[in-house]
């Protein structure tokens, strides 16, 4: 009896340990397939039961990662291929290192090269307005072609673009040529005494300091001297520089210098030509190389007045202007506009004429010298009808447009007009002469009179 309670105790543990023994199997091929790498699960090769150790078949299971990646970029570009209609061959989807999804080798062709395009040069297209016969150019951008667009756009003219095209034509500066400005020292680069090197920084300095040097309207000041009287000393003096072969300089300084001491001193009637005197002598001791003397200037004033008289006006005047003779005149501009201008003789003879009718009225000291000396070498162009009257070499050396100039213009083609009767005849004789071109006959530019003074 005993003997068989124990081999009944004996089966029923075998059988338990049968079990747990089939549970631990179970488990184990679950934790095995739980304990699997990640990689393992998404590689084309896979572990075979009972072939540990042995060489390893290679069967594909499924699709890899890196062919369905390289599908989808061949899948890409052949799209974006088609859109710009460049034919490229299909590249065939390929797995790891040139094996398609079957496992069939296969050769990977490579991608046709892009041709290269050169960009064109912008073109020139030509709108005509619908109004006028005139053209404009513009200039045509050039748009770079974007990939997934077959063609570009022409553009179209824009109202912008037409309106101005309008614009243009009706002021008649739609084909206007931009001229060219003359280097008008190129001719003087070896020539030391000319300074070209500085010149345009000395004639930027002297407008800067003309109007230092200007007289005030002084005759309200004068009681005894009017501008009547101012003329009959300059004509006189014009006389006086002929006779003793003075130099332009010397004159127009001599004016400057009569002019700014009148405008600080008054100065009797008596003493106006003595004043003229002085003033000859100090720009004549200035400019020239052998100044007249004392008793010379005694004798030509008919010995109106002793050298000691003339001396002493001298230093009376240097007083005044605290020796100021360093001054920018009119014929400092005269020089270089004139220059600027390409003139011929003619052109140089008719604005020294203009120049120095101006010199001789009252009216001029209201504009600065530069003006008057532009002004001089406009209305010479004018009357001797040299076109263009005023270029853009002497708009840029001036510094004045021709608009600037019509009022002092003006008034010195007026002096002009009433040259030949005036009783001031002196420098009327002076350019009627035939060395100077007789260019005080020539009849003045009167459409440059305005209408007061016509």
């Amino acid at each position: 009896m005993a003997s068989r309670v124990q081999k009944h105790q004996q089966e029923v543990r075998g059988e338990a340990l049968a079990g747990v023994n089939k549970n631990v199997k179970k488990n184990a091929a679950a934790g095995e397939g739980k304990n699997r790498r990640v990689l393992g699960d998404i590689g084309n090769l896979v572990t075979v039961r009972g072939m540990e150790g042995k060489p390893q078949p290679s069967r594909p299971i499924t699709r890899s990662f890196c062919a369905q990646l390289l599908a989808a970029q061949a899948a890409a570009a052949l799209e974006n291929k088609k859109q710009v209609c460049v034919n490229v061959e299909k590249v065939p989807a390929a797995g790891v290192d040139g094996v398609d999804a079957v496992g069939r080798k296969v050769a990977v062709k490579k991608p046709a090269q892009k041709k290269v395009t050169v960009k064109p040069k912008p073109e020139e297209v030509v709108v005509i307005s619908p109004d006028s016969e005139e053209v404009v150019k513009q200039e045509k951008p050039v748009k770079k072609k974007k990939e997934g667009e077959g063609s570009t756009k022409k553009n179209k003219p824009t109202l912008t673009s037409v309106l101005t095209a309008r614009s243009k034509a009706a002021c008649g500066i739609a084909n206007k040529l931009k001229e060219h400005i003359i280097d008008i020292d190129a001719a003087d680069v070896n020539n030391d005494l000319a300074g070209v090197e500085y010149v345009e920084d000395i004639y930027k300095f002297y407008k800067l300091v003309e109007n230092e040097s200007r007289p005030n309207n002084y005759m309200d000041m004068q009681p005894e001297i009017n501008e009547k009287m101012r003329a009959i000393l300059v004509d006189w003096l014009v006389d006086v520089h002929q006779k003793f072969q003075l130099s332009p300089e010397t004159f127009y300084l001599t004016i400057n210098i009569i002019d700014r001491f009148l405008s600080v001193k008054t100065v009797p009637r008596r003493e106006l030509q003595l004043v003229g005197i002085g003033a000859t002598l100090m720009a004549s001791k200035y400019e020239e190389i052998w100044a007249p003397e004392v008793n010379d200037l005694v004798c030509i004033s008919d010995r109106a007045y002793s050298h000691e008289q003339i001396l002493v006006m001298e230093k009376t005047i240097l007083a005044n202007l605290e020796w100021t003779l360093t001054v920018p005149t009119h014929y400092v501009f005269l020089a270089r506009f004139i220059k600027a201008s390409i003139p011929e003789k003619e052109v140089e003879n008719m604005v020294n004429f203009i120049a120095e009718l101006g010199m001789m009225h009252y009216d001029t000291t209201m504009f600065c010298p530069s003006m008057v000396a532009a002004s001089a070498v406009y209305v010479a162009r004018c009357t001797l009808n040299k076109t263009p009257f005023w270029t853009d070499t002497l708009k840029k050396h001036t510094g004045f447009s021709e608009p600037q100039l019509k009022d002092c213009a003006g008034l010195l083609v007026y002096f002009h007009s009433k040259a030949a009767e005036h009783r001031l005849q002196t420098v009327y004789r002076k350019y009627s002469k035939p060395e100077r071109g007789a260019v005080a006959l020539l009849p003045p530019a009167k459409n440059l009179l305005p209408g007061g003074l016509s």
